[in-house]
């Protein structure tokens, strides 16, 4: 390069910074780009930024081989120019410095910062730039691919197991936080992508509060159930609980009451079940009502007796939220009674009282679901009226209770050392 000028040497460490800057800028854009909104713009260009990304260690490959070489040859023209102006003993030094500053300013930070800000856009925009580099530097690219791929048989790295579920749901939780989605559209979204790993244990209504009724149960009985708990269906058990073999829906038997005063026989109107167990998944479950066209399934357990039952409601009510109607009660789980002080029922989800109190606690870690089984755990035993004990800055006393389980405690929420 002795005979370029140094006119000509600073024009082309300006295009080689330049060309490292785009370097950058498209890696960012790139790595940082979102698929979903590259679908939803359905253009060619974006159709081709994904069919890169399909690809994305040749991708990669490409970008990092072309930075570099700018980069080298940025450095050795800067040496060149640098010692030229100031010789041999202090060229080299202040060309790395001066280049160093150069090359973070203009070919990382800034447009690196630039990408950022619209990656998909930013990408669609360079996809022609990046399909000539891919193309000019293929032979490189395939060279350096040959040794990753041997460096990946060497160093073996197991790869982590990303639940995508768990990534979905950060994403939905960061647009509602940017204001991309409404409270309540957060939370449905969020339902949906938990829906499948639920199984019909966290949702069925355990066998001690059902109400059933004996198949040898006389019309005036039956009718009195119905007025009394205004239910729309009741399983039908023969025997025991433990055999439920129907239900009845509270419109057949009241056609039944008043229509057909000469044929008034349970077993006419009895509507068949199906039998599910407690680990199904609730979306398999579902299906297999909507299927049979049904609205009730009787929960066995591992011995073949009733757990309890699930509705479809129920499992609706896991996307939406609770169902009521007109005629439902509105069950109040907590009472306060002053600012630390809360009377809870015990049939109320541990995991919805953790977290209305700020406790920190691994639903994964036990097996029980409602309060009741909580309680029942930290005494190691059936609770007793008066009973005591402490669970982090929780302090629980039993105010109710039977022979078989609890039903309401106190928590008083005590305060930390530093709130105090």
């Amino acid at each position: 390069m002795t005979g370029i000028s140094n006119s000509t040497l600073i024009l082309f460490m300006v295009v080689l910074i330049l060309l490292s800057g785009m370097f950058s800028a498209i890696e960012t854009a790139y790595s940082s780009a979102s698929r979903i909104r590259l679908k939803a713009m359905d253009d060619e260009a974006a159709n081709a930024v994904l069919d890169i990304l399909e690809n994305f260690d040749r991708f990669i490959s490409t970008v990092l081989i072309g930075n570099n070489i700018v980069n080298i040859m940025s450095a050795t023209i800067g040496t060149i120019l640098f010692t030229r102006l100031y010789g041999e003993d202090n060229g080299a030094l202040i060309s790395t410095i001066v280049l160093t500053i150069l090359v973070l300013l203009f070919g990382e930070i800034a447009p690196k910062t630039i990408a950022k800000q619209n990656p998909e856009s930013f990408a669609v925009h360079t996809v022609g730039i990046v399909r000539f580099c891919q193309f000019i530097l293929y032979p490189l690219t395939m060279l350096f691919g040959g040794w990753q791929w041997l460096v990946s048989k060497v160093v073996r790295i197991e790869e982590s197991d990303s639940d995508i579920s768990d990534e979905l749901i950060t994403m939905v939780d960061e647009a509602e936080k940017e204001g991309d989605l409404e409270a309540h559209e957060s939370d449905l979204i969020s339902a949906a992508i938990e829906f499948n790993d639920l199984d019909v244990k966290d949702v069925l209504t355990p066998r001690v509060n059902v109400l059933a009724i004996n198949i040898t149960m006389s019309i005036e009985e039956v009718e009195k159930q119905f007025r009394l708990n205004s239910f729309s269906r009741l399983p039908v058990y023969e025997n025991s609980v433990d055999n439920i073999v129907g239900v009845i829906h509270e419109k057949d038997f009241y056609s039944m009451l008043y229509s057909d005063k000469e044929r008034r026989y349970l077993r006419r109107i009895i509507k068949p079940v199906i039998y599910t167990s407690e680990n199904v998944k609730i979306s398999t479950l579902l299906k297999q009502l909507q299927k049979a066209k049904l609205h009730l399934a009787v929960v066995l357990d591992e011995y073949g007796g009733t757990a309890g039952i699930i509705t479809m409601e129920d499992i609706i009510e896991e996307l939406v939220g609770e169902i009521y109607d007109e005629h439902d009660t509105v069950k109040e789980y907590y009472e306060q009674i002053n600012d630390h002080t809360f009377l809870v029922k015990c049939t109320a989800e541990i995991d919805d009282m953790m977290e209305r109190f700020g406790v920190e606690y691994d639903e994964d870690e036990y097996d029980f679901i409602t309060v009741s089984g909580w309680v029942i755990h930290e005494l190691d035993r059936i609770p007793q009226v008066g009973d005591t004990f402490d669970y982090k800055n929780l302090h629980v006393t039993v105010t109710r209770a039977d022979q078989r389980r609890v039903h309401e405690i106190q928590v008083e929420i005590k305060e930390s050392e530093e709130e105090a």
